[in-house]
């Protein structure tokens, strides 16, 4: 049975609601107009949290890596929100980093502690490659997700304190064949957030992963 795209999005949509709500929650009990990054945010769920933050009052450094386009068109989205619903200022911000590169990822906290004039208070992480040829287990680099993790922790604890929300991937519950590598790094994160979690204790970070379903995204169905 052929299962159209429009009829997907329906089906998927309430996930992705749920996942907005838990950032709400996490993130919602900053002060209004706190300084956000939120990786990966050109497309897919980065792209919806990143809105759904500035509707917070969080001020945004959408990133990407190569789609300057798609990234541009989530920035120009929230620039047509009335003040009365993000607030005054600079509301957003592209910045181009890969995530996998140390100077880019220093460089993108750089830049939007430069425009918003303050601390960089959360972070989302929600930059994820579904590699096509779906390389072993043995490929995957773990110093990629350390690397951001470091970055922030040292900034958000200049800052005077934040919020560090992962996402994670309902595939490390699932075990789907052929999604060794994807699933490993996932896997990976949720580690990662518990012993950062403990590390940050009295820091007045908070560190949380979200863990969503099947969600109505184009990497979700590029992986089908």
């Amino acid at each position: 049975m052929t299962i159209s795209m429009n009829h997907r999005k329906r089906h998927f949509q309430d996930i992705k609601d749920k996942v907005t709500y838990g950032f709400s929650f996490f993130a919602g009990s900053l002060p209004q107009r706190s300084s956000s990054v939120v990786t990966g945010s050109s497309r897919g769920i980065g792209r919806t949290i990143a809105i759904h933050l500035t509707e917070l009052r969080a001020r945004i450094a959408v990133n990407y890596s190569t789609n300057s386009a798609e990234a541009e068109k989530v920035a120009a989205g929230i620039t047509t929100n009335p003040e009365e619903v993000t607030g005054k200022g600079p509301r957003v911000i592209v910045v181009k980093a890969d995530i996998s590169e140390p100077s880019q990822v220093k460089s993108l906290f750089d830049e939007a502690e430069r425009v918003f004039e303050s601390p960089v208070h959360i972070l989302v992480n929600s930059a994820a490659i579904s590699d096509p040829n779906r390389s072993s287990i043995s490929d995957t680099s773990e110093e990629l997700f350390d690397r951001i993790f470091r970055e922030a922790a040292n900034r958000l604890k200049r800052g005077g304190g934040g919020r560090i929300i992962l996402l994670s991937s309902s595939l490390v519950q699932h075990l789907k064949p052929c999604f060794g590598s994807y699933t490993a790094s996932k896997a990976a994160i949720e580690a990662m957030a518990k012993v950062l979690a403990k590390e940050l204790k009295g820091t007045e970070i908070t560190v949380n992963c979200v863990s969503p379903g099947p969600v109505a995204t184009e990497m979700f169905f590029e992986g089908l």
